[in-house]
C-alpha cells in the first residue's frame, strides 16, 4: 500500500525537518547572544562572591582596630575556679589581687516535716516577708501540689515553693527566699506562720536576742589613756594603749546557736607620729626688793642650775589586732579572733558556743595595746542568726539567709550577693566556695578573643587571596595547593580558572594585599615588633626550605607558637600594629588592620568597584536580552514564514499530482472507447 500523503498533516517532502534545519541556522544569532548571558551572568555571580569575600576581610579587619577590637577585652583567671571567679569588661585594669572566701551567701530555704501527700491546706491569707518585701497569697484551699503552684505563681520572684520526695506516700514542703544575704530573711505572718509551726517547719524561738548599748553609763574605761576613750552616737573609740570594757552577762550553753555580731573600725597612725616631750620648766623663783624710808634693797637673784634635758624614748611599735576579749565568770578570758584594718566599719561575727564553752559572758573587753591604732567599735548585738525577724526558729533549715564574707588582700568584705560588683572596677567576682587559703585572681587580656580575631584575618585574606589567584591565573596547580578545599569546590574552582586573566583591577588588588602585610610599621616596640613576620604570620611562617611556588601566591602561614608568645607579653604593640595613632588625634591612620580596610574599602561600598563591574554587567545582560527578544521574535516570524511557503507548495504539488492523475484518466478513458 503507497503512503497516504495529507496536506498540514503529514508532508510529503519532510517539510518539518526542511524548516527546522533552515531556523537551527537562522537561531545561530540568537544562540551566540544567550551563551553571551549566561557567560556575562556567571561572571556576575564570580564577581559577587569576590566582594563577599572581600566583605569578609574588611569585617575581620575592621574588629582589629574599631572601638570593639579584642585586644581591650580583659579576663579574670582564678588560681582555684571552685572558690571564686570573675567576670571582666573591657573597662577593668590588668591586676593580680589576693581573695580568702570565708563564707558565702545563701537564702533561707526551710523544709517541713514528712507530710502525707494527700494533705490539705486550709484556706486563709498565707503572708510571706523576705527582707523588706511582703508577699501576700489568698488562697482558697486545696492540695499541697495547689498550694505549691500559687506561691509559685504570685511570689513574686521572691520566693518560691516546691515538694520533695522523702519516700513513698509521703512529700516535705520547701519554702525558699529567692534572694540571698543576711537582710533578705524569710518569715512567715498571718495564716502561713501557723501552718510552718503545724508542718514542722518552723518553732517558736525562746533563744534571748541582746543588743549591747554602749553609753556612758555601761562603758569602763581603763589603762594608759583611760581618759581618751570616747563615745560619739553609739561607738565606742579606744585610743592606743587604751582599755574600755561593755557589760554581757549572758549564760551560752555548749550548743547555743548564739552569734556576736560587732562592726570594727581602724584608724592607723604614721610612724613619726610621736612627739617628744618638751624640757620641763623648773620652779618659779620670786624675785622683787624693799623699800623703807626712800631706800630700796633689791633681791639677789637666786640661782637653781639644772642638768641637760633629754626627752624619753619614742614607745616601741606595737602591733596587735587581737584586741576583742571576753571576760567570763570564772575569771578566765578568751581572745577572739583578730580583726582586720579597715577605714570604714567592718561586719565581724563569732560563735559563742565555740568561745565560751558553756561559760557565762561577764563582759567584752576592747583591749588596745597598739602604740600607732585606735580601734572603734559599734553596733554590738548578740542573736540566733537562724531565727526570723518574727521570733521563729526553722526546725529544718537547708540554708539560712547569710552573707558572703569574702577577704581581699587581707581586708574583710561583706556582701549579700556571691555577685560582687563593686570591689574592682569593671570586674563582677563570683563567689563559688570557701578557702582555706587565699586565691590568686588575675585580670589580664584576653589573649584567647585577640588571637581567635587574628586567625579569622589571616583566613579572611587567604580566602581572598585564594579566590583573586584562582580567576586570574590558567595554572590548575593553583587549585591542587589548596588542600581544604572540598572536590565540589575544587570543580566549581576550574570552571572559573583564568576567568578574570586579563582583569587588571584584581592583580592590582592581589599585589596592594601582599605589600600592605609584609610592609614595616611603627609600635611601641618598634625594634622588637614592627612586622606580622615577627609574630608568627608571614608567607613562610615555619621557615621550611626549598623551592615552594605557593608561597610566592601571597597566603600568610601562622606559627602559632610565635603567636601564643607574642600575645602573652606584647598586646599592646600588637594592637599598634594593626592599628595605631600616629598623629596624636587619637584616630587610626596606620596599621596592617587599618591599611587592609582603607584598600578594600572603594571594592565593597556603595557604588564602588564591584558594583560598577556587576552593573556594566547587568547593562550588558539588558542589551543582549532585548536583542534576544527581538531575535525571538524576527526567528518567530521567519519559521511562520517558510511553512506558509512550503504549505503553498505542498498545496500546488498536490493539484499538479490531481490534474495528471485525471489526464490518464482521461487518456485510458479514450483508449477503451477506440477499442
Amino acid at each position: 500500500m503507497s503512503d497516504v500523503f495529507i496536506p498540514g498533516i503529514r508532508s510529503r517532502f519532510n517539510t518539518d525537518q526542511i524548516i527546522e534545519g533552515l531556523m537551527n541556522v537562522e537561531r545561530i544569532p540568537r544562540n551566540r547572544a544567550q551563551d553571551q548571558v549566561d557567560t556575562l551572568q556567571v561572571q556576575r555571580g564570580y564577581w559577587q562572591e569576590v566582594g563577599r569575600r572581600i566583605n569578609s576581610l574588611r569585617d575581620s579587619s575592621r574588629l582589629l582596630f574599631s572601638h570593639q577590637n579584642p585586644f581591650n577585652e580583659r579576663i579574670g583567671r582564678s588560681a582555684d575556679s571552685n572558690v571564686i571567679t570573675a567576670t571582666a569588661t573591657r573597662e577593668a585594669a590588668e591586676q593580680t589581687v589576693r581573695f580568702s572566701v570565708k563564707q558565702t551567701a545563701t537564702a533561707d530555704r526551710f523544709l517541713s516535716q514528712p507530710l502525707d501527700e494527700r494533705t490539705r491546706i486550709e484556706a486563709g491569707t498565707y503572708n510571706f516577708t523576705v527582707g523588706n518585701n511582703e508577699i501576700s497569697i489568698n488562697f482558697r484551699g486545696g492540695t499541697l501540689r495547689d498550694f505549691v503552684d500559687i506561691i509559685n505563681r504570685r511570689g513574686q520572684d521572691k520566693i518560691a515553693a516546691s515538694l520533695i520526695a522523702v519516700q513513698p506516700g509521703t512529700r516535705s514542703l520547701l519554702i525558699e527566699a529567692k534572694e540571698t544575704g543576711s537582710a533578705n530573711r524569710l518569715d512567715f505572718g498571718a495564716d502561713a506562720r501557723t501552718l510552718a509551726t503545724r508542718i514542722g517547719m518552723v518553732e517558736v524561738n525562746n533563744e534571748t536576742r541582746r543588743d549591747i548599748t554602749i553609753t556612758d553609763s555601761t562603758v569602763r574605761r581603763s589603762g594608759q589613756n583611760a581618759s581618751s576613750v570616747s563615745i560619739s552616737d553609739g561607738v565606742l573609740n579606744v585610743p592606743p594603749q587604751g582599755t574600755a570594757s561593755l557589760p554581757v552577762n549572758m549564760a551560752i550553753a555548749s550548743d547555743s546557736p548564739l552569734v556576736l555580731r560587732l562592726e570594727t573600725l581602724t584608724n592607723v597612725q604614721s610612724g613619726d607620729a610621736y612627739i617628744a616631750p618638751a624640757a620641763p620648766p623648773g620652779p618659779d623663783i620670786p624675785s622683787g626688793s624693799v623699800t623703807y624710808s626712800g631706800i630700796t634693797v633689791n633681791n639677789e637673784p637666786s640661782a637653781a642650775p639644772f642638768p641637760d634635758f633629754t626627752p624619753p624614748p619614742p614607745p616601741q611599735r606595737n602591733d596587735d589586732l587581737g584586741v576583742l576579749n571576753l571576760v567570763f565568770s570564772d575569771g578566765t578570758t578568751a581572745r577572739l579572733p583578730a580583726i582586720t584594718d579597715s577605714s570604714s566599719f567592718t561586719a565581724r561575727q563569732y560563735n559563742l558556743a565555740e568561745v565560751a564553752r558553756g561559760k557565762t559572758i561577764v563582759s567584752l573587753n576592747i583591749e588596745n595595746s597598739n602604740t600607732h591604732r585606735s580601734v572603734s567599735v559599734g553596733k554590738i548585738e548578740v542573736l540566733d542568726p537562724s531565727s526570723t525577724s518574727g521570733g521563729l526558729r526553722p526546725l529544718n533549715a537547708v540554708s539560712n539567709a547569710r552573707d558572703a564574707i569574702i577577704s581581699m588582700e587581707g581586708i574583710d568584705i561583706i556582701r549579700s550577693t556571691n555577685n560582687i560588683d563593686d570591689l574592682i572596677p569593671g570586674v563582677t567576682i563570683n563567689v563559688r566556695g570557701i578557702s582555706e587559703r587565699p586565691i590568686e585572681l588575675k585580670i589580664t587580656a584576653d589573649v584567647e578573643a585577640s588571637k581567635e580575631a587574628i586567625i579569622a584575618f589571616v583566613g579572611n585574606y587567604n580566602r581572598l587571596m585564594a579566590e583573586i589567584n584562582i580567576l586570574t591565573r590558567r595554572d590548575d596547580r593553583v587549585i591542587d595547593e589548596l588542600t581544604y578545599l572540598t572536590s565540589d569546590e575544587r570543580t566549581s574552582y576550574r570552571e572559573r580558572l583564568g576567568i578574570f586573566a586579563s582583569d587588571t583591577t584584581l592583580n592590582t588588588l592581589r599585589s596592594n594585599l601582599q605589600r600592605i602585610v609584609t610592609a614595616p610599621y611603627p609600635t611601641s616596640l618598634e625594634r622588637e615588633l614592627s612586622l606580622l613576620a615577627q609574630i608568627g604570620i608571614s608567607t613562610n611562617a615555619h621557615r621550611s626550605t626549598g623551592y615552594d611556588p605557593s608561597r610566592l601566591r601571597g597566603y600568610l602561614e601562622i606559627n602559632e607558637a610565635v603567636l601564643d608568645a607574642a600575645l602573652e607579653s606584647k598586646i599592646p604593640a600588637i594592637k599598634e600594629l594593626f592599628a595605631s595613632d600616629t598623629t596624636g588625634d587619637l584616630i587610626a591612620d596606620t596599621g596592617v588592620a587599618f591599611n587592609v580596610d582603607a584598600l578594600v574599602r572603594p571594592f565593597v561600598e556603595i557604588g564602588g568597584i564591584i558594583s560598577l563591574k556587576t552593573n556594566t554587567i547587568d547593562s550588558r545582560i539588558s542589551r543582549d536580552e532585548r536583542r534576544i527578544a527581538t531575535l525571538d521574535r524576527q526567528l518567530a516570524a521567519r519559521e511562520q514564514e517558510l511553512r506558509i511557503q512550503y504549505a503553498r507548495m505542498e498545496a500546488a504539488y498536490a493539484r499538479m499530482e490531481q490534474m495528471s492523475q485525471s489526464l490518464d484518466n482521461f487518456s485510458q478513458q479514450n483508449r477503451n472507447n477506440n477499442r
